[in-house]
This record gives C-alpha cells, structure tokens and sequence, in this order.
C-alpha cells in the first residue's frame, strides 16, 4: 500500500495527553515514519503547549522541505493556565498561522485547516481570514476540520475549502453520509482521524487494562460498558482473521478506513516508532477482507 493513504498525526508526540512521552521518543517516531516512507504530516498550533509538535516537525521537515506535505491547524490554543480554548477570531488566526510558520522554519504550510469553528465568532469571519493567509503565501490550500455539514458550505462560500478533517472508524461511521460523501462529490480531500480510536481498536487494550492517572481515554463512552465489551469481542475475531491475512487489528481498523470511498488518507498517531512501523504494513482491503471485517461489526453489534 502507497504511504501516501497514510498522514503521521502528531498530537501524541505532542506530550499532553500522552503519559510519559518524550523528545527522544518523538524524534524516534517522526524519523521511522519517515524512513518508512511517509511524507505527509498533520501538526497544528495547539497540539504542545508551547508548539512543541510544530517544532519537532521543522527539525525532520525544514531542511528537505521539498520533499514533504504538511498540514496545519489554527484555531485552538492554550491559556497561561494550560486550559485549552476556540478562538477562531481573524487577529488570532494570523498570528498562530504565522508563529506555526516560525517554529517550524519553513516558508509556507501545504494546507492550513480552521482547527473548528468559534462559536463567538462569525465563520465567515474565520475563513475570509483564511483566504487572507492564503492570499499572502502563508498556505497554499484551506481547509477545516470538526465541523457540521452546515458548517462547512458556509466555511466554503467564504474560502474554497480543499479539505476536511472528520473522525471515522469501524464502530463510529456517521461521517460516512454526514460529511465524507458532500466532500467527495464536492471534489474535496478528506482526512479521517480516530482510525484506532485512541488505541481500543488497536488490538493492544485489554479487557481489564487500567489506565494511568490522567489518561484522559476512560472518559469516552466507546469505553465503558456494554459498548466496550461488545468492541473487544470484535478485536478477539479480528486478530482471528488478521492471523490468517497476515495483518494486525491496527492494521485491518486502519485498512478498513482508507478502503471507504472519498477518503482520502487516515491520519494516523504514535508515540513510539514501532507503533509507525506496523501501521506503515496497512493496506486497502480486498472485496473478501472488507466483507469479513462488515461481518464481524456487524455480528458483534459493536456500532456505537
């Protein structure tokens, strides 16, 4: 499979919340997934809490920029109290926009996505702000991400949006008609991210795993409960047939993704290398693989 459907996310790297994640260890992350031959990368102004993913990226990206994509996100950002905020007001776009650009040291950001909408502020505002950093080199495509179908035609009547970012995975698919088949028949890039859903349809959780204090995962409701038990019943019967195709249950969640029609590449985190290093073996399903996987969903009645 060409790494091209697949984008290194970097908010693990990020060390928010992440447990126990270090320089050294994203260093490792962002050179293996280089090594293996990705060469797109998603970052954003808020993902560190002082641009620390931004960073990071320029060292490996700066020197060779021709060689690789880089998306970005503005819109977000933290308070001297480490509390994170929307604030998608025009002002603010720029200057993240541009202190992106100066952490990472390079010239211009691929695609700059408005990170979501502000609720305080007018999104015609936001993304006639975007066209503005557009305009001025700042990035070359335009694009948003976590919005609603609604949304995203007025985003679009302001900036052309070239792209979304919405979450997909085997067990949460109301972007499919909500949002991925608008941008596919509108001709725009989609890039899914939650593939892994933060790491429970990775095949590595237990039943009984106990997470570390401030692990924010068990506060989601795919982790609690029926809804949980129901998905590790599907995990146990996807490592079944992972075993007899030679992939992993990252792999087959990640390959289901990608094999959805529209979608133009998953976004993919890891905080260690070796975690890029099996997700870089992912591939588009065969009819036969897909049918088998929409089996085992289906049978284990995991959609949440």
């Amino acid at each position: 499979m060409p790494t091209s459907k697949l984008v290194l996310g970097l908010w693990p790297i990020a060390g928010i919340t992440t447990i126990g994640v270090t320089r050294d260890d994203a260093r490792a992350t962002l050179s293996a997934a280089i090594d293996a031959g990705i060469t797109t990368f998603d970052t954003a102004y808020s993902y560190g809490y002082d641009g620390e993913s931004d960073r990071l990226l320029g060292e490996c990206v700066r020197s060779r920029r021709d060689r690789f994509t880089v998306m970005g996100k503005v819109g977000q950002r933290w308070t001297e109290q480490r509390k994170r905020i929307v604030d998608g007001s025009p002002q603010q776009l720029t200057l993240d926009a541009e202190e992106s650009l100066q952490r990472m040291g390079i010239d211009s950001i691929d695609t700059l996505f408005l990170h979501q909408p502000d609720p305080n502020v007018p999104l015609e505002s936001s993304a006639a702000a975007m066209a503005r950093l557009q305009a001025r080199g700042i990035c070359k495509r335009v694009g948003i991400c976590n919005a609603s179908p609604e949304q995203i035609q007025q985003f679009a009547a302001s900036v052309p949006a070239d792209a979304i970012q919405c979450p997909l995975n085997l067990v949460q698919r109301a972007s499919v008609v909500k949002l991925i088949q608008p941008a596919q028949s509108a001709g725009r890039d989609v890039y899914v991210f939650w593939t892994l859903m933060k790491g429970l349809l990775a095949g590595k959780i237990t039943r009984d795993h106990v997470f570390e204090k401030g692990d924010s995962r068990p506060g989601y409701a795919i982790f609690q409960g029926e809804t949980r038990r129901r998905i590790h019943d599907a995990v146990d019967r996807l490592k079944t047939l992972g075993g007899e195709i030679e992939q992993s249950v990252a792999q087959l969640a990640v390959g289901w993704a990608i094999s959805q029609p529209g979608v133009t590449a998953a976004l993919v985190g890891a905080r260690r290398e070796e975690q890029i290093r099996e997700l870089v073996g992912t591939r588009v399903m065969t009819p036969e693989t897909l049918a088998a996987v929409e089996r085992i969903v289906g049978e284990c009645d995991c959609l949440a």
